[in-house]
């Protein structure tokens, strides 16, 4: 199993609806994707409070490449992105990916 991170940080004001759009994206086009378990959370203690982070559990790389492979055909995955540029700090996007031994 592996864990894929996406996280970002929110601009100044804007971490609720960045949190909504986000909800939003993970009940909708990652549902239908297959990306069903995950956690969603935002900077608390010891972090910075803008960020935004969404944990994603998979079996595989092989699972998550077909996942993003589905993406890419998405016109609705695109129209999100655009929607969330103004409420994104830019650059701040990654995704990192763990391997997880326990």
């Amino acid at each position: 199993m592996i864990i894929a991170r996406w996280y970002c940080q929110a601009r100044f004001g804007h971490k609720q609806e960045l949190l909504a759009k986000t909800q939003e994206w993970w009940r909708t086009i990652g549902r239908d994707i297959g990306q069903t378990d995950y956690t969603i959370s935002t900077g608390s203690i010891g972090a910075a409070e803008s960020v935004v982070a969404v944990d994603l559990r998979v079996a595989d790389i092989a699972t998550l490449s077909a996942q993003w492979d589905k993406l890419a055909e998405r016109a609705d995955h695109r129209e999100w992105g655009k929607a969330i540029e103004p409420l994104v700090v830019s650059g701040s996007t990654r995704w990192e990916i763990y391997r997880v031994v326990e």
